[in-house]
């Protein structure tokens, strides 16, 4: 792992410094040399070019950290430790994560090729906040009694134990942000991890392990690997030693987890893909509607599960909307994150450029019109022109396929379309993870809530993410829910005591 690559102008001393040195495995609260020789480049998305290598954990590096976890699980100081003193490391974490916040967000934009304007304000912070949240919520997770139904006298309670030694597997769009969505509700519970980052972004989750370690986490309480799927991520889905796993990532690659899975029954959550649609009426207020219809599909270019790629509007204000969103994204300026002039980042890697690019041949090859965009941009790196597609319908596969990247389908609805036939149109894809409601009638937006089968329907907003709040979908976008308590009970067992008096 000794290649150095060149510095960063954009970036400080101290990122710069952190990218260029030696990486290495995490594991029981140390930096440990891989068992194999091999590794994964990473890349930046804004250039293409290589800026650091990460080692590729094996199966005995996967051995080894399971191990160091369940270790300290069940003989390691983490378990007898009482909730407030597990929720004061969580606490420490979540003020280091703050306290380096300049830095997280440069490298989460030098790596993901996102705006560190926007890491700035959305994913540190966010990240921060999870974590803090769920610091809360450790001394809380308690169990229930309950009465008896036959006679006798009998006393009953359960216990919320953790389940134990936990797998978390991270995309790669929001790589701190949904390493926190878990890390935070894992610990609450009182298990031990093992983190994998995605291949293309693992650097935030290294630079985590320093914190980690500076906020004096006991050994082989969290441990992370950066490795690829069919190697490292498999290697955990499939040990026996881990309890649990919790996933974000591809609907496909979700359903090979529940397969690798099932050899010790594990627990496991997934939050997968979507294909959410976003719903304006006549009466919306369209000076909100445009931004912020606008922002639901290209923040982060596209690239998150609830982008609100399918936009259906009332006719009467259809060609308004779909115009005012068009207006708005042909004046982006592409460039590389750290550059302050950059309000268009690219897509994180070439594959997935291309994934995109085909998806909007082939709208253009079915008939849909770019009313903007509609291209890859000729430029170094993996720029994709935000893209407004019309006179398209559900039979496309840009309209029922999950494309993952800065495209929007637009199609108009009229005054004889009832609640009942638009909720159907939006329910008619296997995905339900989010959905979007626009209207100032409140009557409207809460019967379309109640019809809408996802397992989020922002009214009048899109994208908003709350630690409190449940976050997780129907049908093929996932099993279990994120955040919240519900997020913790997910890192938890039941156990059912009961006593004859």
């Amino acid at each position: 792992m000794s290649v150095v690559y060149p510095p960063n102008d954009l970036a400080s001393d101290a990122v710069n410094q952190f990218i260029a040195r030696s990486h290495k495995l995490y594991i029981d609260g140390e930096w440990q040399t891989p068992t194999e020789e091999g590794a994964i480049t990473v890349l930046d998305p804004a250039t293409g070019m290589p800026i650091a290598k990460v080692p590729l954990a094996g199966r005995e590096d996967v051995d080894r950290a399971v191990k160091a976890a369940r270790t300290a699980f069940e003989e390691g100081p983490w378990s007898r430790m009482t909730p407030i003193e597990r929720s004061k490391y969580i606490w420490r974490l979540a003020d280091l994560i703050e306290r380096h916040a300049g830095e997280l967000a440069q490298i989460e934009s030098i790596d993901a090729g996102k705006i560190v304007a926007v890491t700035q304000i959305a994913d540190i912070p966010l990240s921060a906040a999870m974590m803090h949240y769920m610091a809360g919520w450790a001394s809380k997770v308690d169990g229930e009694t309950f009465s008896f139904n036959r006679p006798g006298e009998y006393h009953g309670y359960t216990l919320r134990e953790p389940v134990g030694v936990a797998a978390l597997i991270v995309p790669w769009n929001f790589p701190l942000v949904l390493t926190c969505f878990k890390l935070g509700p894992a610990l609450a519970a009182g298990c031990t991890v093992i983190i994998k980052p995605a291949e293309q972004t693992p650097l935030s989750a290294l630079r985590l392990a320093d914190l980690v370690s500076e906020a004096g986490f006991p050994n082989g309480v969290i441990n992370i690997l950066t490795g690829d799927g069919p190697t490292s991520g498999a290697a955990l889905a499939s040990h026996p030693g881990v309890d649990k796993i919790s996933f974000t990532g591809s609907t496909e690659v979700g359903k090979g987890i529940l397969r690798a899975a099932s050899g010790n029954l594990k627990r496991v959550t997934l939050e997968l893909g979507g294909k959410s649609p976003m719903f304006v009426f006549p009466d919306a207020d369209l000076d909100k509607v445009i931004p912020g219809c606008s922002s639901a599909i290209f923040f982060n270019q596209g690239q998150t599960c609830t982008a609100g790629s399918r936009l259906y509007v009332h006719r009467k204000v259809y060609d308004r909307v779909v115009a005012g969103i068009a207006d708005g994204v042909r004046s982006l300026v592409p460039g590389h994150g750290l550059d302050p002039a950059t309000s268009l980042a690219p897509v994180v890697s070439e594959s997935q450029a291309t994934r995109v690019a085909r998806y909007i041949d082939l709208g253009l090859s079915a008939g849909a019109e770019a009313v903007v965009g509609g291209s890859r941009l000729e430029r170094e790196g993996y720029f994709i022109a935000p893209t407004v597609l019309a006179n398209t319908h559900g039979d496309m596969a840009v309209v029922r396929e999950e494309i993952f990247g800065p495209v929007l389908t637009a199609m108009p609805f009229d005054d004889d379309t009832d609640l009942d036939t638009l909720a159907a149109i939006g329910n008619d894809t296997p995905f339900g993870l989010a959905a979007s409601v626009w209207t100032t009638n409140l009557s409207t937006a809460h019967k379309m809530a109640r019809r809408l089968k996802a397992g989020t329907v922002w009214l009048n907003t899109h994208n908003h993410y709350e630690p409190a709040a449940a976050f997780g979908g129907a049908k093929e976008s996932g099993w279990g829910r994120e955040c919240g308590i519900h997020g913790v009970h997910l890192f938890t067992e039941t156990k059912t005591v009961i006593a004859a008096l």
